[in-house]
């Protein structure tokens, strides 16, 4: 009689009655209670702590899933499990079925970013590289969804290993993200809350999908190369200037730079000569509003006088001034047809506007010249 309780008793502990999850680490998603073999015993203890979901996958087949509480696991708790067991009236004997336990609890300070730069096309700066990085949270929603869609077989699911599941998704829908949002380059930087927001939005659904809640994205920085940095402050310096003073100062700084190079007393009076035509026009530069335009030229319009040896050439496109420029400058323009023959120019000396065709020093652009006869002998 001994001998048959010991075998009863052996057999007994070969069948699990407490079914739970401790967990000891800090990373773990999803841990696939082991049984070695070992059946579950017909009205067992189901332990579900706080922040943890069981559940109950039957060859293949999502089951029956719990949240947290304690459970007798039987007929009445195992309603789907029943059923595809085929346990019609109830069942006394153990059974077999896998028990996933799902962390539940927000994971936080996810890292992601990108591992090459990517293209993104300016309107002014054309084809860029940029980079990028940032963090994360996310929580496990739909635990059933996750175990059938990410985990598969896995016994031990990190959260390592679903960021690397991750990470292709959150960099390509950023990146689709940043080029939609067609914003100047260099406001990426000041407008990380919004596209941070923005992104979110958007991978919401994808993370769904696979029982997952997105719960926040943030964009903490976006790189580009330095030449393109060093572009971007000359960009931004350039748009607030007036240029037209901005030439005036360099050519003055120019002829400053001419007097001290001429040598004896010719050029001590050149440049005494040039030092008070750099006063004057200093002084006028100094005086004038900073966001006042150059105003019209006319025959009573005062006009900056221009470097010697040199006649600067005002041109209307669009019905709006521009220059002064150079004749070199002003027959590119002809030739790139930002102007033509019929465009209106003025230089100090005319007392109207002209078109170009009726200057004589700018017939030249239009072709077709030929030289004057030969004197008869």
């Amino acid at each position: 009689m001994d001998i048959f309780n010991e075998i009863k008793k052996k057999l007994s502990h070969e069948f699990i009655d407490i079914i739970e999850w401790l967990d000891s680490s800090n990373d773990t998603i999803v841990h696939r209670f082991e049984r070695y073999q070992n059946e579950i015993k017909n009205n067992a203890k189901l332990i579900v702590r706080e922040g943890q979901t069981a559940v109950f996958v039957n060859e293949g087949q999502l089951a029956d899933v719990f949240t947290p509480g304690t459970y007798t696991l039987n007929t009445k708790n195992l309603p789907i499990l029943t059923t595809l067991k085929g346990w019609k009236y109830g069942f006394d004997s153990p059974f077999k079925a896998e028990v996933y336990f799902v962390n539940t609890r927000l994971f936080t300070d996810e890292k992601w970013g990108t591992k090459s730069p990517f293209m993104l096309s300016d309107n002014r700066f054309g084809l860029v590289e940029i980079r990028a990085y940032g963090t994360y949270s996310f929580r496990i929603s739909d635990p059933g969804k996750f175990v059938v869609n990410v985990v598969g077989t896995d016994g031990n699911f990190t959260s390592y290993e679903v960021n690397e599941h991750l990470k292709s998704l959150i960099v390509t829908r950023f990146t689709d993200t940043v080029g939609e949002a067609n914003l100047p380059i260099e406001l990426y930087a000041a407008n990380t809350t919004e596209l941070s927001d923005t992104c979110q939005e958007v991978m919401k659904p994808e993370f769904d999908r696979v029982g997952i809640e997105l719960e926040k994205f943030y964009i903490e920085n976006v790189s580009m190369p330095e030449e393109l940095k060093k572009e971007i402050f000359e960009y931004s310096r350039l748009d607030k200037l007036d240029m037209v003073k901005l030439s005036q100062f360099k050519a003055a700084k120019a002829m400053e730079a001419a007097a001290k190079n001429e040598g004896g007393t010719a050029g001590a009076g050149m440049g005494m000569g040039m030092g008070f035509a750099l006063a004057q026009q200093m002084g006028n530069l100094m005086n004038a509003p900073s966001n006042q335009t150059a105003p019209p030229p006319s025959a009573q319009s005062a006009v900056p006088p221009p470097i010697p040896g040199q006649v600067l050439y005002y041109y209307v496109v669009n019905s709006q001034q521009n220059g002064p420029v150079s004749i070199e400058k002003l027959r590119e323009l002809f030739a790139s047809r930002t102007i033509n023959k019929d465009s209106l120019v003025w230089k100090q000396g005319m007392q109207n506007w002209q078109p170009l065709k009726d200057v004589e020093e700018l017939k030249s652009f239009l072709g077709g010249n030929t030289p004057p006869p030969l004197p008869t002998a």
